[in-house]
């Protein structure tokens, strides 16, 4: 019996170890993305609504957010009204990626709650979400006008999120009559 008292020991003191470490680690609920400083990825898909397709590319030059969402993700709808105050600020424009969902879905789910997106691209069997190493909605990159992925957040937007993590990233607006 005493000869397992000290291995046990020792085992007990590496979970203490550990529990206090994860504790107090100051980023455990950031997860950094491979993407960060990165260009973005390029991606040339249908749109949601219309006839033809989405290039990326043509986001070039401007600052833009990338949500990724679907209309089974519950989390996607507590996030939805935040994107609304987004789109109204006209701070930056929200281009969606409707991920492995039905198109007719999506519809229905924009018209009952609006629609906070310039143009929704539809990612119907996931693999421009996998290039951009998406792997739960809601996920949303704040891209530069360089197409470089500035900042990654997963989980739902939030006034709070939205001020401290992607607000202060972006640049502050000149006054009107500036050059």
């Amino acid at each position: 019996m005493k000869r397992f008292l000290l291995p046990l020991g020792l085992f007990g003191l590496l979970v203490v170890v550990l529990a206090v470490g994860i504790q107090r680690a100051p980023e455990k609920s950031v997860i950094r993305s491979a993407l960060l400083g990165k260009p973005a990825p390029q991606f040339v898909l249908p749109v949601l609504g219309r006839e033809g397709v989405f290039d990326s590319s043509s986001l070039r030059g401007r600052w833009y957010l990338l949500n990724v969402w679907g209309t089974w993700c519950a989390e996607c709808r507590a996030e939805h009204e935040m994107l609304l105050e987004i789109r109204r600020s006209g701070v930056v424009p929200v281009v969606g990626l409707n991920w492995k969902d039905q198109d007719a879905a999506a519809t229905d789910w924009l018209q009952e709650l609006g629609d906070p997106y310039e143009v929704v691209a539809l990612d119907r069997e996931g693999r421009t979400a996998i290039d951009w190493g998406v792997y739960g909605a809601p996920e949303t990159f704040l891209v530069d006008p360089m197409g470089t992925v500035i900042h990654k957040h997963v989980g739902p937007l939030n006034p709070e999120i939205w001020q401290r993590d992607f607000l202060s990233r972006l640049p502050a607006p000149r006054p009107a009559g500036a050059s």
